[in-house]
């Protein structure tokens, strides 16, 4: 995948996002989403990641990858898409991130399920956040997409059940949303909060911004 001929903006933030080919499964089970959880953090180096340069029984969490290239403030995976809200830190920082990412992935995917050929649907695409009232609502839209898995028409007709919504999102793993309910995890270290807006000062604070998606159209 080669980098944008348009450079990203660093200190500007962006919600990155990208599909299977021809809109296919690209994550299948949990090894699958777990694996892509851990190159978001291994990836994210100004050094070459390669799964096989871990000893036996070594995770991407214990690869020593120094200085960081991206900071991620949240993100989630679906079975044939992921989301990620994002900033650089060096100069086309994202680009090479996500060139890293897709490529790791890629290989990872076509060994696991004997495939050749290109797995992503192009380029990566990229939504600037515009001022501080988008950054803030990306939050909840990344987070607030597995409810489609439970009720596709959530935001045209209103959630029918707000307990089993929450209780959903609250097991539903393959996504940041864990990370910011406080959960302690390994996964925790993908994240990159400081370099992001406080817009929630703890958990229940960002508990209370959830809430108030799910009961706008009451």
């Amino acid at each position: 995948m080669s980098l944008r001929k348009v450079n990203l903006i660093s200190d500007e933030y962006y919600h990155i996002y990208n599909r299977g080919n021809s809109k296919q499964k690209i994550f299948h089970d949990n090894e699958d989403y777990f694996h892509f959880m851990g190159l978001l953090f291994a990836c994210n180096s100004i050094n070459n990641f390669r799964a096989g340069i871990l000893s036996k029984g070594e995770s991407p969490y214990d690869f020593g990858r120094g200085k960081q290239i991206a900071s991620i403030g949240s993100y989630c995976i679906m079975s044939n898409h992921f989301h990620i809200l994002i900033t650089q830190k060096e100069e086309n920082g994202i680009s090479k991130f996500m060139q890293k990412l897709t490529t790791a992935y890629a290989m990872y995917y076509n060994k696991k399920y004997k495939r050749t050929g290109g797995l992503f649907e192009g380029k990566f695409k990229s939504e600037h956040a515009k001022d501080d009232r988008h950054l803030k609502y990306l939050f909840s839209y990344i987070h607030l997409n597995p409810i489609k898995l439970i009720q596709k028409d959530w935001k045209e007709v209103g959630i029918k059940n707000k307990k089993e919504t929450l209780e959903y999102l609250q097991n539903y793993k393959y996504s940041s949303y864990l990370d910011y309910l406080g959960i302690k995890r390994i996964q925790n270290k993908i994240l990159d909060i400081k370099s992001f807006p406080e817009y929630f000062s703890d958990s229940k604070s960002f508990q209370r911004e959830i809430f108030e998606w799910l009961s706008f159209n009451d």
